[in-house]
Protein backbone atom coordinates (compact mmCIF):
# COMPACT_ATOMS: atom_id res chain seq x y z
CA UNK A 1 0.00 0.00 0.00
CA UNK A 2 1.42 3.36 -1.02
CA UNK A 3 1.84 5.95 1.70
CA UNK A 4 0.13 8.63 -0.40
CA UNK A 5 -2.99 6.46 -0.59
CA UNK A 6 -2.94 5.86 3.17
CA UNK A 7 -2.64 9.61 3.78
CA UNK A 8 -5.45 10.48 1.34
CA UNK A 9 -7.74 7.83 2.85
CA UNK A 10 -6.94 9.19 6.31
CA UNK A 11 -7.94 12.70 5.21
CA UNK A 12 -11.43 11.40 4.38
CA UNK A 13 -13.48 10.96 7.56
CA UNK A 14 -15.30 7.96 6.03
CA UNK A 15 -12.11 5.97 5.35
CA UNK A 16 -9.97 7.25 8.24
CA UNK A 17 -10.15 4.04 10.31
CA UNK A 18 -9.42 1.88 7.27
CA UNK A 19 -6.41 4.07 6.44
CA UNK A 20 -5.09 3.83 9.97
CA UNK A 21 -5.49 0.05 9.85
CA UNK A 22 -3.42 0.01 6.67
CA UNK A 23 -0.80 2.22 8.27
CA UNK A 24 -0.62 -0.13 11.28
CA UNK A 25 -0.35 -3.16 9.04
CA UNK A 26 2.50 -1.58 7.12
CA UNK A 27 4.49 0.02 9.96
CA UNK A 28 3.51 -1.35 13.38
CA UNK A 29 6.03 -4.19 13.46
CA UNK A 30 8.89 -2.01 12.17
CA UNK A 31 8.14 0.68 14.73
CA UNK A 32 7.82 -1.89 17.52
CA UNK A 33 11.28 -3.33 16.79
CA UNK A 34 12.80 0.13 16.52
CA UNK A 35 11.37 0.90 19.96
CA UNK A 36 12.25 -2.51 21.40
CA UNK A 37 15.92 -2.12 20.49
CA UNK A 38 15.97 1.11 22.48
CA UNK A 39 13.85 0.30 25.54
CA UNK A 40 14.70 -3.45 25.64
CA UNK A 41 11.69 -4.64 27.66
CA UNK A 42 8.77 -6.08 25.65
CA UNK A 43 6.06 -4.56 27.83
CA UNK A 44 7.73 -1.15 27.75
CA UNK A 45 8.12 -1.43 23.98
CA UNK A 46 4.44 -2.31 23.64
CA UNK A 47 3.42 0.70 25.75
CA UNK A 48 5.71 3.11 23.89
CA UNK A 49 4.56 1.77 20.51
CA UNK A 50 0.95 2.27 21.54
CA UNK A 51 1.75 5.86 22.59
CA UNK A 52 3.44 6.44 19.24
CA UNK A 53 0.43 5.31 17.24
CA UNK A 54 -1.92 7.39 19.41
CA UNK A 55 0.25 10.40 18.49
CA UNK A 56 0.22 9.37 14.85
CA UNK A 57 -3.60 9.09 14.91
CA UNK A 58 -3.89 12.57 16.42
CA UNK A 59 -1.38 14.20 14.08
CA UNK A 60 -1.54 12.41 10.73
CA UNK A 61 -3.93 15.07 9.38
CA UNK A 62 -1.16 17.63 9.98
CA UNK A 63 1.48 15.56 8.15
CA UNK A 64 2.77 17.93 5.46
CA UNK A 65 4.48 15.32 3.31
CA UNK A 66 7.75 17.31 3.50
CA UNK A 67 9.36 13.98 4.30
CA UNK A 68 8.40 10.37 3.73
CA UNK A 69 5.76 8.90 6.02
CA UNK A 70 8.10 6.31 7.56
CA UNK A 71 10.67 9.05 8.29
CA UNK A 72 7.98 11.00 10.11
CA UNK A 73 6.90 7.86 12.01
CA UNK A 74 10.48 7.03 12.98
CA UNK A 75 11.05 10.59 14.18
CA UNK A 76 8.00 10.31 16.43
CA UNK A 77 9.11 6.84 17.58
CA UNK A 78 12.65 8.00 18.30
CA UNK A 79 11.44 11.01 20.28
CA UNK A 80 9.03 8.82 22.26
CA UNK A 81 11.85 6.37 23.05
CA UNK A 82 14.10 9.16 24.27
CA UNK A 83 11.29 10.62 26.38
CA UNK A 84 10.50 7.20 27.86
CA UNK A 85 14.16 6.43 28.62
CA UNK A 86 14.67 9.83 30.22
CA UNK A 87 11.62 9.29 32.46
CA UNK A 88 12.85 5.83 33.36
CA UNK A 89 16.31 7.23 34.06
CA UNK A 90 14.83 9.84 36.41
CA UNK A 91 12.74 7.24 38.22
CA UNK A 92 15.67 4.89 38.68
CA UNK A 93 18.37 7.55 39.11
CA UNK A 94 20.58 5.76 36.61
CA UNK A 95 22.27 7.46 33.69
CA UNK A 96 21.72 5.65 30.40
CA UNK A 97 24.82 7.22 28.93
CA UNK A 98 27.05 5.64 31.58
CA UNK A 99 28.12 2.02 31.81
CA UNK A 100 25.51 1.85 34.58
CA UNK A 101 22.82 0.60 32.22
CA UNK A 102 22.97 -2.73 34.02
CA UNK A 103 19.24 -2.61 34.78
CA UNK A 104 18.54 -2.63 31.03
CA UNK A 105 21.06 -5.42 30.60
CA UNK A 106 19.38 -7.42 33.37
CA UNK A 107 16.01 -6.80 31.73
CA UNK A 108 17.45 -8.10 28.49
CA UNK A 109 18.96 -11.23 30.03
CA UNK A 110 15.88 -12.01 32.14
CA UNK A 111 13.39 -11.10 29.44
CA UNK A 112 11.03 -13.88 28.54
CA UNK A 113 10.71 -12.36 25.06
CA UNK A 114 14.43 -12.55 24.27
CA UNK A 115 15.05 -15.75 22.38
CA UNK A 116 18.43 -15.00 20.83
CA UNK A 117 21.60 -16.96 21.23
CA UNK A 118 24.59 -15.96 23.37
CA UNK A 119 26.15 -13.87 20.58
CA UNK A 120 22.93 -11.89 20.13
CA UNK A 121 22.66 -11.37 23.88
CA UNK A 122 26.28 -10.20 23.99
CA UNK A 123 25.64 -7.78 21.11
CA UNK A 124 22.60 -6.35 22.90
CA UNK A 125 24.64 -5.98 26.10
CA UNK A 126 27.37 -4.21 24.12
CA UNK A 127 24.77 -1.87 22.65
CA UNK A 128 23.61 -0.94 26.14
CA UNK A 129 27.06 0.45 26.90
CA UNK A 130 26.74 2.97 24.07
CA UNK A 131 25.53 6.52 24.55
CA UNK A 132 21.88 6.87 23.52
CA UNK A 133 22.58 8.61 20.20
CA UNK A 134 25.22 6.09 19.12
CA UNK A 135 22.85 3.26 19.99
CA UNK A 136 20.08 4.87 17.95
CA UNK A 137 22.36 5.36 14.95
CA UNK A 138 23.76 1.83 15.19
CA UNK A 139 20.28 0.29 15.48
CA UNK A 140 18.93 2.23 12.51
CA UNK A 141 21.94 1.47 10.32
CA UNK A 142 22.70 -2.10 11.35
CA UNK A 143 19.30 -3.60 12.17
CA UNK A 144 16.97 -1.48 10.08
CA UNK A 145 19.39 -0.98 7.18
CA UNK A 146 18.46 2.69 6.81
CA UNK A 147 20.65 4.94 4.70
CA UNK A 148 22.55 7.73 6.43
CA UNK A 149 20.38 10.27 4.59
CA UNK A 150 17.23 8.67 6.03
CA UNK A 151 18.69 8.61 9.53
CA UNK A 152 19.68 12.26 9.06
CA UNK A 153 16.05 13.14 8.27
CA UNK A 154 14.82 11.22 11.32
CA UNK A 155 17.36 12.53 13.83
CA UNK A 156 18.04 15.95 12.31
CA UNK A 157 21.79 15.30 12.36
CA UNK A 158 24.30 15.70 9.54
CA UNK A 159 25.34 12.63 7.57
CA UNK A 160 28.97 13.22 8.57
CA UNK A 161 28.10 13.21 12.27
CA UNK A 162 26.03 10.05 11.81
CA UNK A 163 28.90 8.28 10.07
CA UNK A 164 31.20 9.27 12.92
CA UNK A 165 28.66 8.05 15.51
CA UNK A 166 28.26 4.74 13.71
CA UNK A 167 32.02 4.27 13.41
CA UNK A 168 32.51 5.01 17.12
CA UNK A 169 29.68 2.64 18.01
CA UNK A 170 31.23 -0.17 15.97
CA UNK A 171 34.62 0.41 17.64
CA UNK A 172 33.05 0.35 21.12
CA UNK A 173 31.13 -2.83 20.30
CA UNK A 174 34.31 -4.48 19.00
CA UNK A 175 36.09 -3.44 22.19
CA UNK A 176 33.25 -4.88 24.30
CA UNK A 177 33.46 -8.20 22.46
CA UNK A 178 37.25 -8.29 22.87
CA UNK A 179 37.16 -7.57 26.60
CA UNK A 180 34.08 -9.60 27.66
CA UNK A 181 34.77 -13.20 26.83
Amino acid sequence: MEDALIISKFADERTREEAFGLLLKKYQQKVYWHVRRMVIDHDDADDVTQDIFVKVWRNLEKFREDSQLYTWLYRIATNECITFLNKKKQKQSVSLDDDNSSYLSETLADGQYFNGDKAQLKLQQALLTLPEKQRLVFNMKYFENLKYEEISDILGTSVGALKASYHLAVKKIEHFFNTHD
